[in-house]
């Protein structure tokens, strides 16, 4: 017993040791993502851009404007909806008011053609999109002036045939929407821009995506996405697959983060769990050593009286703090407010990781489905009842 006692505190304090290391790296991948210079437009081909809705979300009147007062040519905005009494379209049909100059359409089709909704509603919306290149954004998803004209310029970059952007977080103001934009900031795009300076290329973020029609149809379209939880990841790898680059864009956009309440804030995270649990299972099993705080305090703990039980734990959440503070340069009220929550958000933040592991259940817009190994859904119907509380 003392043996295996102390290979466990060996583990503990190496896997700790290497989440300190796995911090320092972040900071270090996140300070030279920022001297990064702006993609320089090459080519402005005229773009349709689809935006799957569903539901009036917070703000989302000022997500769908920033996509229509682009400073580019020849561009129209396309919004989907499924159902005719979606208040999303009472949104959509504003700013046509507003916006009689700009080519904005709304497409109301209830057609499903798989268990994953968003895409069965691209493909409705593909019928109507007048151009031969596509942005296809998610409905909680704001971007600055310029952003058709660098995506796009990109894209006509040589041997690109996808681009994605990298995102950070804009919450609401209460305390789990702020806890959720935490998840983005410290954890999310610190291990992208990580796994990007390992050589790790397969990431495709439905936050932002642009291609050609024609390389869409011949990776499959939508339908043959629609049954994919993680549809951007996949559409990723069947661009890569056709021989491809899949360039993460040097331009961010930002993400509307509402978490009402706790309940909310673990479906999603969840889901987001698990499905990053399905398409790379080593990689997000490893991600473990990405929760720097809450594995030194363990850690700490069985080295009770020697100073690495303090050294660790500080040195790891002043970590954290200059690498929350790095990625949010630009943002000093926002990142003041979150610095004391690190501590709290590392912690549920292991919780949440370790819980994907119980199941392939997840809750997406108040549905249940199950996820099978190869990434489809299923609808579920015998739901354990851990899975109801969560």
């Amino acid at each position: 017993m003392d043996n295996l006692t102390s290979v466990g505190t060996s583990v503990l304090i190496a896997t700790a040791t290497a989440a300190i290391a796995y911090v320092a790296a972040a900071l270090l991948a996140v300070l030279l993502w920022n001297r990064r210079p702006a993609g320089a437009p090459r080519h402005a081909p005229p773009v349709s851009v689809l935006k799957p809705l569903c539901g009036a979300e917070p703000e989302l009147y000022e997500n769908l404007r920033s996509f229509c007062d682009q400073d580019y040519a020849r561009f129209q905005v396309i919004c989907g909806v499924r159902t005719p009494d979606d208040p999303a379209i009472s949104i959509v049909e504003r700013l046509q008011r507003e916006l009689p100059e700009r080519d904005i359409l709304l497409v109301v089709d209830e057609r499903l053609v798989g268990m994953n909704y968003k895409a069965s509603n691209l493909s409705n919306m593909l019928a109507h999109a007048r151009y031969p290149y596509l942005a296809i954004s998610d409905s909680d998803i704001r971007v600055a002036p310029d952003y058709l004209a660098r995506v796009m310029g990109e894209l006509c970059e040589p041997e690109v045939g996808l681009v994605t952007c990298l995102y950070r977080a804009r919450p609401l103001r209460n305390f789990w929407s702020y806890m959720g934009a935490l998840a983005v900031d410290a954890w999310f795009l610190p291990s992208v821009l990580v796994g990007r300076a390992l050589g790790f290329t397969s990431y495709c973020f439905g936050a932002s995506m642009a291609l050609e029609r024609g390389l869409l149809e011949r990776v499959g379209g939508f339908d043959s996405l629609a049954r994919q939880l993680a549809d951007d990841y996949e559409l990723g790898a069947r661009v890569q697959a056709q021989g491809l680059r899949v360039k993460l864009s040097s331009c961010m956009v930002e993400t509307t983060v509402h978490e009402p309440d706790l309940r909310s804030l673990l479906d999603h995270e969840l889901r987001w769990a698990r499905t990053i649990r399905t398409v790379q299972p080593l990689g997000h099993a490893l991600s473990v050593i990405t929760y720097a705080v809450p594995l030194s305090c363990l850690a700490g703990l069985t080295l009770a009286g020697s100073p690495a039980a303090l050294v660790m734990p500080a040195v790891a959440v002043l970590l954290r703090a200059a690498l929350h503070l790095t990625v949010n340069r630009d943002r000093l009220g926002q990142t003041l407010l979150g610095i004391p929550l690190l501590p709290l958000r590392g912690c549920l933040s292991l919780f949440v990781w370790a819980a994907s592991f119980r199941s392939r259940r997840v809750r997406w817009r108040q549905r249940e489905l199950c996820v099978e190994a190869n990434g489809q859904m299923s609808q579920c119907e015998d739901l354990h009842p851990l899975d109801r509380a969560w």
